[in-house]
């Protein structure tokens, strides 16, 4: 492509790609630097937010946000991996009644402590989970804060093996496979999960999203533009500021500004655009009676 586009795509990820697949394959047909927020496993299918060209720059903003997720869970079987790509560590049957599943939900509301998983990619000792993991190692984890804002049960499955469907909104970093793991075990089981899905990242929902094979045909039908949000699309979540095109040389230089007029809670990030236009010139943050830039795109 004679340009390279700026801006975010929100992808419908596919069982079976990894989300480094789905950034190769947008930047395959696309060109230029492609990133994206927050992955995805294999298994797992739903959205993720793709951004191209200098809106990559802008990810963080959107890694953090709180996100939703649909998942099932089988009871009584639990998995290396503790998804349906691991290979199976143990198998016992477990009958349990929908009463039974709802009275221990309530201890996994709010913040909690989780253990990440072998199979993730936080670091011990500078190396990642998941390479230690390939190598057979299992090694002590600390557990972390996590939040989950919510977890409604959606569906019980009854069987030798049941099977527990349930949605959550939570904070970033929070592992679902752990979640559903977690709350077998105060059942006094194990489990597995075979179903997880995306619905959410913030205010981005799945629902407005493409698939890779719509993303290529947009871009072979020189229509990517039409599908893609722009860079103040993406950052929407962020409160904006509009500047005079007397400051916008400043903001393009990454010049401090003064909060002055504007109601800006301390240590808040907000996007900058001109009268003219309301892209996103800069993402600025409050530091006391000061604006300061963190990320300047022209």
């Amino acid at each position: 492509m004679a340009d390279t586009p700026h801006g975010f795509l929100l992808v419908d990820k596919a069982t079976g790609w990894t989300s480094h697949d789905v950034v190769a394959k947008v930047r395959g047909l696309a060109g230029g630097k492609v990133g994206h927020a927050g992955t995805l496993d294999p298994m797992a299918t739903g959205l993720l937010v793709v951004a191209l060209g200098r809106a990559t720059r802008l990810l963080r903003y959107i890694q953090g946000a709180e996100k939703e997720y649909i998942a099932t869970a089988q009871l009584g079987v639990a998995t290396d991996s503790l998804d349906a790509d691991g290979a199976v560590l143990s198998r016992e049957p477990i009958h349990v009644e929908t009463d039974q599943i709802e009275a221990v939900l309530d201890r996994f509301r709010g913040e909690i402590l989780q253990v990440p998983p072998m199979v993730s990619a936080r670091k011990v000792e500078g190396r990642r989970l998941y390479a230690l993991a390939r190598e057979g190692k299992v090694v002590e984890r600390d557990a972390r804060p996590v939040t989950i804002n919510s977890l409604e049960l959606v569906d019980v499955a009854p069987s030798d093996y049941t099977e527990v469907t349930f949605r959550t909104v939570c904070s970033t970093g929070t592992y679902i496979r752990t979640l559903a793991d977690d709350i077998a075990r105060a059942l006094g089981s194990r489990a597995h999960l075979t179903m997880l899905r995306r619905l959410r990242i913030g205010t981005f929902s799945v629902d407005d999203a493409a698939s890779v094979e719509e993303v290529g045909t947009a871009t072979d039908a020189g229509q990517l533009g039409e599908i893609m949000l722009t860079a103040a699309d993406g950052l929407r979540d962020l409160l904006e500021i509009v500047i005079g095109s007397s400051d916008a040389m400043r903001v393009r230089n990454g010049v401090a500004l003064a909060v002055g007029e504007w109601d800006i809670p301390d240590g808040t990030a907000v996007r900058v655009a001109t009268e003219a236009e309301h892209d996103v010139l800069a993402v600025y943050r409050r530091d006391g009676d000061k604006l300061r830039a963190e990320v300047v795109l022209s």
